[in-house]
């Protein structure tokens, strides 16, 4: 008995040792593949929330220097955002911080370039919409009205696209395309949630260029103002 289960033993040792010569060396890659990728994932998430909390840390920097107005302290501050931790939310609201304050102080050349660098580097749909949307407003002040409406004419995400053609349509105004500006503002209205407050003002828009709205979201034209 002893005999007959030592050769079965045997016979299953045998085809274990033939299946692992044929496929042992698949294997072990495979298992080592899956680690590798189990440590590179897990050094990703660490490097991952470790460059958020530096950038944090910065962008808190950027934050204190803008409150206190220490300009030379802002920029030092954001070229080490811009320099090592772009690609984070941080970036995007480090940058949003320095371009209201160079606003604040007259300065619309230095509040263009963060907010380019922003609508051009920050990976967060958010953070870019912002950007282009106040960077159009910077345009606007320096009445360069055709690059503020190349910039909204371009790509949104579509909770921004409301905003986005209202501005146009302010901007078209500007322009003196009264007619463009209603078919602007008509497709802000439509995009517009009716809850949201600021939907009001673009039917003040519309009424003053001699649209009537209604709140089932439609604009429609009553007088033709050229």
């Amino acid at each position: 008995m002893a005999t007959h289960l030592d050769l079965e033993e045997q016979e299953q040792l045998d085809q274990i040792k033939h299946f692992w010569n044929k496929w042992g060396t698949p294997i072990t890659g495979v298992a080592v593949v899956v680690m590798a990728g189990f440590a590179g994932w897990n050094g990703w998430q660490f490097w991952q929330q470790r460059q958020a909390l530096q950038a944090s840390a910065l962008a808190d920097v950027v934050a204190v220097a803008v409150e206190s107005g220490d300009q030379a302290r802002v920029a030092q501050a954001f070229d080490a955002v811009k320099a090592d931790y772009k690609g984070t939310l941080q970036a995007g609201h480090a940058a949003l911080l320095v371009a209201q304050s160079a606003v604040n102080t007259g300065k619309l050349d230095e509040a263009k370039s963060a907010l380019q660098w922003a609508a051009d580097n920050t990976k967060d749909e958010g953070y870019q919409a912002t950007a282009k949307l106040r960077l159009a407003a910077v345009l606007m002040e320096e009445k360069d009205l055709d690059a503020a409406a190349a910039l909204l004419r371009s790509s949104f995400p579509l909770e921004f696209k409301g905003l986005a053609a209202d501005r146009l349509g302010d901007v078209l105004q500007l322009q003196g395309k009264n007619n463009e500006a209603v078919t602007a503002y008509q497709e802000a209205w439509k995009l517009l949630d009716p809850q949201v407050d600021y939907r009001a003002l673009v039917g003040f828009k519309l009424n003053a260029l001699g649209v009537a709205t209604s709140e089932t979201g439609s604009a429609n034209s009553t007088e033709t103002t050229k």
